[in-house]
């Protein structure tokens, strides 16, 4: 049985992309997070929420840019992923990249925001937030100035005394399962997202488009289990065949970088067999060779 839209949250990737793809619930949220004050936020819906080959998948950050064409990357985190540091850094170059496509010149990059909401503690530290900035190790107090930021939200942080009360409302908010991000959290921001969260679940068109994603996911998936068979059955073949020659002596090591350069499982079973027929490593060799 795959997902319901009725069963989201907005730490669903797909229920947060929804919810601030209104330019209201994206910048209140982005004031929040930034204690900035913005006038008006354009959020691309080509660059969110959209199946793209060229992503290696589905795409499901928000993007945003305000009336001083900064730009903001937000992106959902319900579950740990690996390296998190390196996908902020992929998606700073992929904003920098397009400005800089668009005709600017260096001096002209906007500034630059990435943020991580995530339901798990990246750092271990029980913070709410996580600011980064370039600084120099040698002196702390000079900055790089490359006008980008990344910050990460927690969820599981400690810390309300040193970040805003509504900030640590809304994470609770994201925090919550089905049934407690219905109650009331007393603050009119949540109350706001929890509206939009129900207009999103009676949009017909919307439930269309989820079903459409899971579909799509549904595939990747099956795609990528295929794949990794296949790699574990040709690694497997890979590790009998040097076994095998090992009971022959010593493996050149000409012929061990041969074998793991093959990536069709059929020639490594063919080498096999090979392997069995032969009384020496030298008779393999020449034989393999032929």
């Amino acid at each position: 049985m795959g997902r319901k839209l009725r069963e989201l949250t907005i730490k669903d990737d797909f229920m947060f992309g929804a919810v601030m793809s209104d330019p209201e619930n994206c910048r209140e949220l982005l004031e929040m997070i930034l204690g900035i004050s913005i006038d008006r936020i354009e959020v691309s819906k080509e660059k969110s929420m959209v199946y793209h080959p060229e992503y290696k998948g589905v795409r499901l950050d928000v993007y945003a840019r305000d009336e001083e064409n900064t730009c903001y990357n937000v992106e959902m985190q319900a579950s740990r992923r690996p390296v998190l540091g390196k996908r902020s850094r992929y998606y700073q170059s992929q904003m920098d990249m397009e400005m800089l496509q668009s005709g600017r010149d260096y001096e002209e990059l906007p500034k630059s925001f990435v943020v991580f909401i995530c339901d798990f503690d990246p750092f271990g530290k029980e913070l709410y937030r996580y600011t980064f900035k370039m600084k120099c190790e040698e002196d702390v107090n000079v900055e790089l100035e490359d006008a980008r930021q990344i910050i990460f939200l927690s969820t599981q942080g400690k810390n309300r005394e040193e970040v805003p009360k509504e900030l640590v409302t809304f994470l609770e908010y994201v925090k919550a399962d089905l049934e407690e991000s219905q109650k009331d959290f007393h603050n009119s921001y949540v109350r706001r997202l929890q509206d939009s969260v129900q207009r999103v679940k009676a949009n017909r068109e919307m439930e269309e488009r989820f079903m459409l994603l899971e579909e799509k996911l549904k595939e990747e998936r099956a795609e990528g289990e295929k794949i990794g068979w296949k790699l574990g059955q040709t690694q497997g073949a890979r590790d009998m065949l040097l076994k095998m020659l090992e009971i022959l002596g010593e493996i050149p090591e000409p012929i061990r970088e041969k074998i793991t350069s093959v990536s069709e499982q059929e020639t490594l079973m063919d080498w096999a067999k090979i392997a069995v027929q032969s009384a020496s490593m030298e008779e393999f060799v020449k034989k393999i060779s032929e």
